[in-house]
């Protein structure tokens, strides 16, 4: 993994236009699946793309949910052409040529299978499936079709996440020993807090381990590489809530071994009070570490060997044009917001469907999306039996062989 980054600073800026196929000079025509949590955030995402990358011609043909009302409402209110109701609409439309897919988790892969086939570059929020089976038939789907595909990790694109990875591989911290993250909410302290189907595993698969470990888990192979073993605990604290039972779980805590020898611990919490959205990580080498949360967004500290400081970390302020995505964004020293690390990823899928870079290694892949949820059905493994379980990932060739 980290042999793959770049050594000069990424920038998610500066894609070309395209229809269905990102080439020629119309506009890219985008269709938007869902109106919730994260369809909002895609389409204030693309609505921003014209501000920080102007050269990006997109054009927002359609917004896809079921409650007709609030989606031709929510429709005009970003400036979607029109509302649909049906998300084989988004797949039948020619003049579609990118389908971003923030539905729940049960709609993730159907939709998203279907686009690949229909010629269509997809966008598919995490998690990628609802377990690993899941997730490797929407990579076996999109590769198949040749199109571009990404998962929507979007704590990759928060500029000091991705400063995070350039110096690590550029040995700034030596080899990595140590990885450690924690994401953090409060949403469900309550017991009384009503169920909805982010408890319901047929609809959302896992719980916190799928919701927010699986934003950790990829921020680990991002930044440090393969996870080859786990260790693990899951608890559900409230298996009854008002509008259903629950079954899946309200927390997990994990010990990962990783496959070039560092070891780390991955946690994950959707009943800690006074955390309403904090996702930390550290990483220590031989060398130095780095520290990183959310909640300081845009600072990353560091302590390197030979810092002057008594060895402890300095604050980077990461602000400047030169650090990454922010060539395009405000004047130094101003801060950026949590719905910016969707305009820098949906800037750099712009630009991978235009051929100006590919997805991967600095934005998620299906493969990367599919690899993640092997490792948290590794979780979820190793808390019901009790046992450290390994890590085996597939390959496409099983795929076409099966």
């Amino acid at each position: 993994m980290r042999g793959e980054a770049s050594t000069s600073a990424p920038d998610g800026g500066g894609a070309g236009s395209g229809g269905s196929g990102g080439g020629g000079g119309d506009a890219l025509g985008v269709g938007m699946l869902g109106r919730g949590f994260m369809g909002r955030a895609h389409s204030i995402a693309l609505r921003k793309l014209a501000w920080v990358a102007p050269e990006l011609p997109l054009r927002l043909v359609a917004l896809c949910a079921r409650d007709r009302e609030a989606t031709t409402r929510m429709a005009r209110e970003f400036g979607y052409e029109r509302a649909v109701f049906d998300w084989q609409e988004l797949i039948e439309d020619p003049a579609i040529g990118l389908v971003s897919n923030g539905g729940p988790n049960a709609l993730h892969a159907a939709p998203t299978i279907a686009a690949a086939r229909a010629g269509k570059h997809v966008l598919c929020e995490k998690p990628l499936g609802r377990d690993a089976q899941e997730a490797f038939a929407i990579w076996a789907a999109v590769e198949r079709a040749g199109v571009v595909h990404m998962t929507g990790f979007n704590y990759r694109f928060f500029p000091a996440v991705a400063l995070a990875r350039q110096l690590i591989a550029d040995g700034a911290l030596g080899e990595i020993r140590h990885f450690r993250a924690r994401y953090l909410q409060s949403w469900l302290v309550d017991p009384d807090a009503p169920a909805t189907w982010r408890l319901d595993a047929q609809q959302a698969g896992a719980g916190a381990l799928g919701d927010l470990g699986s934003h950790v888990v990829d921020l680990a192979r991002h930044l440090v590489g393969e996870p080859a073993a786990v260790a693990a605990r899951l608890a559900t604290f409230v298996g009854e809530r008002p509008g259903g039972a629950v079954d899946v779980d309200d927390a997990f805590a994990a010990t990962v071994a990783f496959d070039n020898g560092a070891i780390g611990t991955l946690e994950g919490s959707r009943v800690a009070p006074g955390r309403k959205n904090q996702l930390a990580i550290e990483v220590n080498g031989t060398r130095g570490s780095l520290l990183f949360d959310q909640e300081r967004k845009d600072e990353l500290q560091l302590m390197t060997v030979g810092d002057a400081v008594s060895d402890g970390f300095r604050r980077i302020a990461v602000t400047e044009p030169a650090h990454p995505f922010l060539r395009t964004s405000w004047p130094a020293g101003h801060a950026i917001g949590w719905e910016d690390s969707f305009v820098f990823e949906l800037a750099h899928l712009v630009g991978a469907i235009a051929g100006r870079h590919a997805v991967a290694p600095l934005g998620a892949s299906a493969e990367d999306g599919y690899r993640c949820a092997e490792v948290c059905d590794a979780i979820a493994r190793a808390a019901r039996s009790g046992t450290e379980q390994q890590i085996a990932y597939r390959t496409l060739d099983e795929e076409t062989a099966g």
